[in-house]
């Protein structure tokens, strides 16, 4: 032994090669499978093209992007404000590989083709797991189109825009550019989601009404992605709360009277800029009529909650996939950990519970996809959103924190991206509402639309047979929505959680009946395990892990 090799202390051994690059959707069964059976098959071509750069590029880009954050210049050199937000380069890549190949655009572009939501929501379920932060505005820019619409002359000169596969950055006014990204400005201090509470004012600059021009006079605490192009926003006008497009830069070519009052400090989605902003007569349109504020947005907050739902969803893939591969090249007391019985518990239960949340996700895009042409479609859409939105929301945080504790410290240190994908884990549970919300909407829903209720228990009734406890727990949860309205309210998050895994049972009985007998053994009724690795005996270890990594 040399000198040098006796002294030597730092031998790297027992460490997983790097992941990346690798091609997330290739590598993605349950997904590639969902796209294909919710209807998108035909676009594979393109959602496929985005796998390597998902798992390659775009990972790498996000990372700079999280790291260089979004920093808000309110003066130019000579004093002039400006109110600009500067991003790294890295940012601005992502946003224009993401604009380019669709994530955005996709479903407007092809709307006349069954599946075009689906495959859309297949792309935002990749570039997610690379960057969280610009999956913001990239949502409100594919969310805002069914609002706009209630104002056709501005839909007319906005939407092409904002399906482009163009993206630009410059600080110029919207109709000097081929391509448009749109943000959202509802939430105020005193109102959160109640936000009929909202005390920003609308004053018509001439003759009020729809498509009619107004001064906007108020405060936003939470102004989603300040450098789009527009900004949809609700205020109050004198005929009660309305939606309005406020232009970054005035009719006029002048910027607007948009005052960022500063850039959010947030637990995570660093890559992304959210504000705090006051409208000092700002300039905007007026969307649909005065009082119809909150009814021309729903539409557009059913599909920005449509992509919460897809952003836990793949967070939760991305964790898994950074798990399975440390644990198959780590090894301990003599064989690697992928090898050892608990922690492959653990690891199938991780890939039991992403499997459920795909499918869900992906049966939701579908009802989206669907519910301009079949009115059942639109029902289950409007249920099931909220349902998925509460419930796997909800299981994101605590599904990132088990991968990590399967890599160890190793997880919890910032050279990992699961760090990175906790902080973010908790987010799609707050925005668009809480859970809270959420639950409150799945009882209004069921109260005043009884086509909603019939459609989700037709695709409970469409799985009867599949397996014992879920036959019993659908009939049991008919009863339960018999009770009186006061004590469902109370017990409001039960119920949607009981909904929300007998909808995932019957959507992994359909696409994978084996994995979906094991999902109600395990999560259906009495006697379920309530952490991660306590799957029952029996379970297809094997088929479970193989399915979520090759």
């Amino acid at each position: 032994m040399s000198q040098r090799d006796r002294f030597s202390t730092h031998v790297v051994e027992n460490q997983p090669p790097a992941l990346w690059p690798y091609d997330a959707y290739r590598t993605d069964q349950p997904l590639s499978e969902a796209l294909q059976r919710e209807g998108g098959g035909w676009a594979e071509a393109e959602v496929a093209a985005y796998g390597p750069l998902a798992g390659g590029e775009l990972t790498e880009l996000g990372r700079l992007a999280n790291l260089h954050r979004p920093r808000l210049n309110a003066f130019d050199a000579q004093g002039h404000r400006i109110d600009e937000v500067e991003f790294h380069p890295a940012y601005h890549r992502l946003m224009a590989t993401a604009v380019r190949h669709g994530v955005p655009g996709f479903a407007w572009r092809h709307a006349d083709r069954p599946g075009a939501h689906v495959a859309r929501a297949a792309l935002m379920f990749l570039h997610n797991q690379a960057d969280q932060g610009s999956s913001c505005p990239l949502t409100m820019t594919y969310a805002c189109v069914p609002a706009l619409r209630h104002q056709p002359e501005l839909a007319a000169q906005w939407l092409p825009r904002l399906a482009s596969t163009e993206y630009d950055p410059r600080h110029v006014p919207a109709w000097e550019k081929a391509g448009n990204t749109l943000g959202m400005g509802m939430t105020e201090k005193q109102g959160g989601s109640d936000v009929r509470a909202n005390t920003t004012r609308a004053h018509p600059v001439g003759a009020a009404g729809a498509g009619r021009l107004y001064e906007l006079v108020g405060h936003k605490w939470f102004f989603s992605a300040p450098m789009c192009d527009g900004f949809l926003v609700l205020a109050q006008a004198e005929g009660g709360l309305g939606c309005f497009l406020l232009p970054r830069f005035a009719p006029d070519g002048s910027r607007n009277a948009i005052r960022i009052q500063r850039l959010k400090d947030k637990l995570g989605d660093w890559s992304n800029a959210s504000s705090e902003v006051e409208f000092h007569g700002a300039l905007a349109w007026a969307v649909g009529e005065e009082g119809r504020g909150v009814a021309t947005l729903l539409q557009m907050v059913a599909l920005t909650r449509q992509d919460c739902l897809i952003g836990s969803a793949s967070l939760m893939r991305q964790a898994l996939v950074q798990a399975l591969h440390h644990a198959r090249h780590r090894r301990a007391f003599g064989k690697p950990l992928s090898q050892q019985p608990l922690m492959r518990s653990v690891l199938a239960d991780l890939a039991l519970e992403s499997e459920a949340a795909t499918a869900l996700t992906f049966r939701v895009a579908r009802a989206v996809d669907a519910s301009g042409r079949d009115a059942g479609e639109a029902a289950f859409a409007r249920l099931a959103t909220a349902l998925g939105k509460f419930w796997v929301c909800k299981r994101a945080p605590g599904f990132v924190n088990e991968a990590q504790e399967c890599l160890g410290g190793a997880g919890y240190v910032e050279e990992s991206v699961l760090p990175r994908l906790y902080r973010q884990a908790p987010l799609n549970s707050i925005w668009e509402g809480s859970g809270n919300i959420q639950c409150l909407d799945v009882l209004r829903v069921l109260a005043r639309e009884p086509e909603a209720a019939q459609a989700c228990f037709a695709e409970l009734d469409g799985m009867r047979g599949g397996h014992a406890r879920l036959d019993e727990e659908v009939g049991s949860l008919r009863q339960a929505l018999q009770a009186d309205p006061q004590a469902l309210e109370a017990d409001a998050r039960r119920l949607a959680e009981r909904l929300a895994l007998a909808l995932q049972a019957a959507c992994l009985l359909r696409a994978q009946p084996v994995l979906g007998q094991w999902f109600c053994e395990s999560r259906i009724g009495a006697g379920r395990g309530l952490v991660y690795g306590s799957l029952p005996p029996g379970v297809p270890v094997d088929l479970l892990l193989e399915r979520a990594l090759p």
